[in-house]
Formats: structure tokens, sequence, C-alpha cells
């Protein structure tokens, strides 16, 4: 007979909006052991498997802190209250933690000051897109109707009211499918799970049903907001229009991002993050959440594994306008799932854009060639095995549906170029990662000859500024006496007078770095390295902190409006680094604003 061998969550401590999935072991009835479902549609010799959600209200009221969203609160600011700040913010769990907090949280106070200064709408304009549902006050007395109106788990949208009371307790069917996913009336209550193989004749229960309880669910942290600032001489901060994007109509918006594939999120390499935050039905969702809230025209996004793509990002990116192209690294090396495999996943928003051609760079590829020409024979395997390292680039060319070329050039197709990788990480490859890059340029400088066409290059260099591969990028050529051109031990960077290229490439982070960039340009010229022009960091770790991500582009075709801000220590908190509950990947998101300019008439 089909019975339960075990009942266990991934994460014992649910999230408001992340979907939760029990892992159940099953005995069939031939002794086999099975994690396949068996639904009352499908039974198997005569039983099917029933599952149940339940809500546990107590009659006591818990609050959640919002600095650590583990642990109850003990104490509440009252300056929040005051300033009308979402009462979810306003909790923490010991003085020591509100101590701790203070730098950071009094921005809360300081912001809302303000916007109700501007235009009293002070909730919008301090949480905006970010803001989570589940930031509310925790009511125990929550009728049954009201509690479970909004919840669609499982086929039917509303379940029945309370169903058992045990000393103050009251249980709340709220689910009764396999996943459940909290809403905000779960926070801070308990969910138990039921699991019972059922006679499909009787529909009674058979043998012993499992149970399970989580902790209190807690809301999903949201960090405050980051502000797109003018850098083209405006005078105050660039507002969103509801579309995300400063009113503009012949502007676009460029997102670049590490979202540090699930495979490499270990507790191991990331201890100092709650696991529950590291899991990914969390990340997941924590990452759309920002993703989608930034609501750039162009999304270039780095180490997606090939099952997240297909099975999450693009078709959530597809509800929200965006089309999808993907480059899978290819597996030389890899030798673990073939779906765990991660690579570039570039998305453009259908209403802005459309896809004219695709070019996939492959410097395993690259790499084959290059031993076979320069190479001899007796070498090859140890050159290919220093080369060959899955990475890939994905290009695409793209065609505007705006334009801002005016009168001048009345329907003139408006092409535009975007590459996205992700360079090899190993520092002690930098012949590598130089050649690579080159690679990169080389191509790009091919569809330059044939197109007089604006050009992107975004990605992770795994490059810090200053280093030979930046220095390519950046300045068009790398100095012959520079110190990573030491490392060459298959002599592929040899003359050292072939590292060039001719596009007229700029990161876009620097013109933060400029005086009279703009209002709060202070602020982030202090989160700049005034010797290179780039963000201090935008990889930040226990056990690294520098810049690896850049945006560049060919600035004789296109200009900057507006970068999104960066963030700084502090605002990471002093007790964690990246990934956290509130940012999800251990590389924080760059965009930036740009405008074609006009080409003159031939």
């Amino acid at each position: 007979m089909l019975s339960v061998v075990r009942v266990h969550l991934p994460s014992d401590i649910p999230i408001v909006g992340c979907e939760l999935t029990p892992y159940v072991l099953l005995r069939r009835p031939d002794k086999n052991v099975t994690t396949d479902d068996v639904p009352e549609s499908a039974p198997l010799d005569g039983h099917f498997l029933r599952y149940k959600w339940y809500r546990i209200q107590s009659d006591r009221k818990v609050a959640i802190c919002s600095v650590h969203p583990s642990e109850q609160a003990t104490l509440q600011c009252l300056g929040c209250v005051k300033a009308k700040i979402p009462v979810a913010k306003s909790y923490h769990c010991t003085p020591k933690c509100f101590s701790d907090a203070w730098q950071h949280h009094r921005v809360l106070h300081d912001r809302a000051a303000s916007a109700i200064n501007e235009n009293g709408n002070e909730e919008e304009e301090l949480y905006g897109r970010f803001n989570s549902s589940g930031s509310g006050v925790i009511n125990a007395s929550l009728s049954g109707s009201a509690s479970s109106a909004s919840l669609t788990n499982g086929s039917t949208p509303l379940y029945p009211a309370a169903v058992t009371q045990r000393s103050g307790e009251t249980w709340f069917e709220v689910g009764h499918s396999k996943t459940y996913t909290p809403s905000a009336d779960d926070i801070g209550h308990v969910l138990k799970f039921e699991c019972a193989v059922v006679d499909a004749e009787s529909k009674h229960h058979v043998g012993h049903t499992n149970t399970l309880l989580t902790s209190r669910v807690i809301p999903a942290p949201s960090p405050t907001p980051r502000r797109l600032i003018p850098v083209s001489g405006l005078d105050a901060m660039a507002p969103l229009d509801s579309d995300g994007r400063i009113a503009s109509s012949g502007t676009f918006t460029v997102l670049s991002y590490n979202i540090l594939s699930d495979v490499y999120a270990t507790n191991d390499t990331y201890s100092y993050c709650p696991s529950w935050a590291l899991s990914w039905p969390y990340r997941r969702q924590n990452l759309l959440r920002e993703i989608v809230g930034y609501r750039a025209d162009i999304v270039c996004l780095q180490e997606v594994q090939s099952d997240h793509y297909e099975e999450f990002f693009a078709p959530e990116l597809d509800k929200h306008g965006y089309q999808a192209l993907y480059k899978r690294k290819t597996n030389e090396v890899y030798n673990g799932n073939a779906h765990t495999i991660d690579g570039c996943a570039t998305f453009f928003r259908r209403d802005r854009f459309s896809h004219v051609k695709k070019y996939e760079v492959e410097f395993n590829k690259a790499a084959q060639s290059l031993t076979d020409a320069l190479v001899p024979n007796a070498q090859r395997k140890t050159a290919l095995n220093r080369l060959v390292k899955d990475n890939v680039a994905l290009i695409v060319v793209l065609e505007a549906k705006f334009s801002n070329q005016g009168a001048d050039n009345p329907g003139k197709r408006q092409l535009l170029c975007v590459a996205n990788t992700h360079i090899n990480v190993h520092q002690d490859l930098k012949d590598v990662k130089l050649w690579q890059v080159l690679t990169l340029l080389k191509g790009l400088e091919k569809i330059a000859a044939s197109a007089d066409i604006p050009m992107l290059v975004c990605g992770d260099f795994n490059s810090v500024p200053g280093s030979a591969p930046h220095s390519l990028l950046a300045m068009g050529k790398v100095d012959q006496l520079h110190p990573d051109l030491v490392v060459d031990p298959l002599g592929i960077l040899r003359p050292h007078s072939k590292l060039t290229h001719q596009l007229p490439l700029v990161s876009a982070y620097s013109p933060f770095a400029r005086v009279g960039a703009g209002l709060g340009s202070d602020l982030q010229r202090r989160r700049m390295d005034a010797t290179t022009n780039e963000p201090l960091f935008t990889n930040c770790t226990r056990d690294f902190i520098g810049t690896l991500d850049y945006i560049f582009y060919t600035a004789d075709s296109l200009t900057v409006e507006s970068l999104l801000e960066l963030l700084d220590e502090e605002s990471l908190r002093k007790d964690t680094a990246l990934p956290s509950p509130e940012w999800s990947s251990d590389h924080i998101a760059l965009l930036a604003e740009f405008r074609c300019k006009p080409r003159p008439r031939r």
C-alpha cells in the first residue's frame, strides 16, 4: 500500500510571497521509494495523497524585528509611528539591534520628513516599488473570512473559517495543495502542513497523518529603494514615471546584474547569510521583485542557471513585457548537472525594442582556433587546459521602437548592439581574462565595421579597475609594462601591441566621479574611486570587496542621462555583507539611462 516515509521543509522559516514546497518521500506498493506526487486525479493502487495547510492563530500578538526578521520584536521606534512610516519598519528585537541599525534607520525618518515637505505622500515616496505587502500591524484577531479572502493556494480561493480550537489556538485552513505561498495575513503565525494517504473510493484517511509545523511567518525584507540620479546637468533627483523611467521618450535604461547562481550560493561560502535567505525559493522572488522594480528597458543578467531561466525568469519576466534571449555556458569543464550550468540572459521590453540579430560567443571555440593556429602540437593539451573555461558572451542587436532623431532623420532606423558577458573568475589566469575580453571586443569591432550602431558592453568581468582587462575596455589599450602581462605562459598576449581596440568605450558610472554632475553627486562621488572613476565596489562579501561589474558604452553615439545610485557599506549594515536578506546576490545591480546622439546627415 502507498505510505509516506518522510515529510520535511527545505527551510523552516516561511516568508511572505515565497512558495513553500515540502519534500514528501513515499513508499509505493512495490516497495520502491519515490518523491513523485500521487494526486487524486491519478491514484496509485486505489490511493492518493491529500494535502492541507493551516494557519495557527493564538490570542497572543507577535511583532517581528525589522532588522532580524526571524526574531520577535521587543521595542518599537515611536519616531516611525509619528512619521507614519510603515509600522513593520519600527520594530526591533533588542536595544543593541536598534542602536546598531540607527544610522541606517534614521534615513527612513529623514526621507519621511522630506517627502512630507515635498508632496505629503511619504509612503509612496519612501517605499515605492520595493514595499512589501507584509508591512503592517500584526493582528491576531482577524476573522476567518477576512484573513483568507485573498488566498489562492489550491484550486479554490476561499476556505472554511476556524476548523479547530485548542488551548487558545485557532486553526484556519488556508490551502489544500502541496505548495503554499504565505500571504501578509500569515505574518507572525505558525503554519501547519498535513499530508495523508486517502482511499480513492471511500475518501477516508488511511494510516498515520504526517504533519509538520513551521516557525512564524516573516515579512519579506525590503531594502530602501535606490534612486536614479541625473548626471546630464539636471538639478534635481529624477522622478520615475509610471513605467519606471525618467519621463523622456528618447531615452532608454540598461541594467546589468550578476544574480548569484543557486549552485554557488552555499552555506559554506556565505555562512554569514541566514540559510532561509540563501534558499532559492526566497532568493528568486526577492531577485524578481528587485529586477522588475527597476523597470529597465534592457536587462543583462549573469549567472542565470539554465533551469531557472526556462522555468522562472523567462516566463515571469514575459508577464512584465520582456522578450528573453539566453546563452548557456559550454560544459567542457563543468561536470555537474547540465540543468544547473549558468549563463547570460538578456531581456528587453517588447514595447520599446524589437529583436534584429543574435550572436553567441563561445570562448572555448576561440581557444581551440587559437591553439590550432599558434601552439605547437606537443603543447596544445596544456594550452587548452588553461584556455578552456566555459565562459560565454551573448551579443544582441535590437531596433528601437522610439526615436530621438527629430525631423532631421525621419524614419531612420535606430539600432543598438548590447553585449552581455561573464569573464572567467580565476585570479591566477590573468592572461585568460584579458584574452577573453580582447576576443569579445574584436568581435564587436567587426559588428561596428558593418553598421553604424551604438554599443553597450555589460557584465561581470571579474576584473578590478586598473587591471589589464579594465584598461583594455576603458582606455582602448594595455600599457606594455602593465604587471598583468607578466602572466602569459602560452604567449597568447604577444606581441603586446595587438592589445588594442578602436571602440570609443567609456564606463557608464564615470560621471559620478566628475565635479558638478548634479544633485546627489557628492554622496555618489564618495562611493567612487577617484583614481579609476569606477565604483568602490560592486561585489561585497566577507572575503572580498571591490568592483567587478561594468556597463561600457560607445561615447560617440550615446550619452549618459542618469545612473542608479550606488550602495555604501553602511547601507548594507555593519553586521553583514552580500548576499543578505535584503539583497539576494553578492553583487549589486548597475543601471544607466542613455540617450542616442543625433547622427549627422550624410
